[in-house]
């Protein structure tokens, strides 16, 4: 059992994190803005703590992360842009504020376009059509990679509101996409890559429940995920739906 932290537990990928960490029998603790925004159902097996991560001083949220094995980072989105970036600055902030011999395991969540795409590392999200929205992934990287603390990064493809495959079923990968990008595309200009991504997506289409699921199944320190970034796809063969993951937006 592990002393779990979740930032951001009253969104809906925090809510589901907070379920797994739950069913998992680990002690669990919700850092949130307002605590009614938790679930009556939820209320039962954790510890609600009430902060804003924007404005609490940094010791403060030290002193909150320095009491659990793990903090799993939920909150924020990144159509926020700036405001997404300098949270989690905030969070690396209090987790390098700790001492090294009491600091957590830290998850972070990103998407699927901040993967590399083929052995020259090149990816999506560094592409003038993809990076206008999502380059505060790359931002939040690009600090990580410069901290010493032991985190780990989730890449999926869009979230969906579906019941969980479960991990067996699943592709992972380390630092590059889950998905077969056909290794010819090395030679185009970066541009010209961005379609043979796109149209791998929908196989990144994953689960909250799963997305939230890897994460269980890696809080230790030995994890092979330890300063990786994670790719999630569904088994091979599958695709997700774009209407189930506007959906899932729509909900959030």
């Amino acid at each position: 059992m592990s002393r779990v932290l979740i930032l951001g537990a009253a969104g809906t990928l925090g809510r589901y994190v907070a379920r797994a960490a739950v069913s998992a029998r680990h002690e669990v603790t919700a850092l949130v803005r307002a605590g009614s925004r938790v679930p009556d159902h939820l209320r039962a097996g954790i510890t609600v703590c009430e902060a804003d991560l924007s404005t609490t001083p940094i010791a403060g949220l030290a002193a909150h992360v320095r009491q659990h094995d793990v903090v799993i980072h939920t909150a924020g989105r990144v159509t926020d842009g700036q405001r997404f970036v300098d949270l989690t600055a905030r969070v690396v902030t209090a987790l390098e504020a700790t001492p090294q011999d009491e600091r957590p395991v830290a998850w972070f969540m990103a998407g699927a376009a901040l993967l590399d795409l083929d052995a020259r590392g090149r990816r999506a999200v560094d592409l003038p059509r993809v990076a206008t929205t999502y380059w505060p992934h790359r931002a939040n990287f690009d600090r990580l990679r410069r901290t010493s603390i032991d985190w780990r990064m989730l890449c999926p493809g869009p979230l969906v509101h579906q019941p969980a495959l479960g991990l067996e079923r699943l592709r992972l990968s380390l630092d590059r996409v889950p998905v077969r990008v056909p290794e010819w595309t090395r030679v185009l200009p970066g541009p010209f890559t961005v379609p043979f991504f796109a149209y791998r997506v929908p196989e990144m289409i994953i689960p909250y429940a799963d997305a939230a699921a890897v994460m269980m199944a890696n809080l230790s320190r030995t994890s092979e995920t330890s300063r990786h970034r994670v790719g999630v796809a569904l088994p091979a063969g599958m695709r997700g739906r774009k209407d189930q993951w506007l959906a899932a937006r729509g909900a959030a």
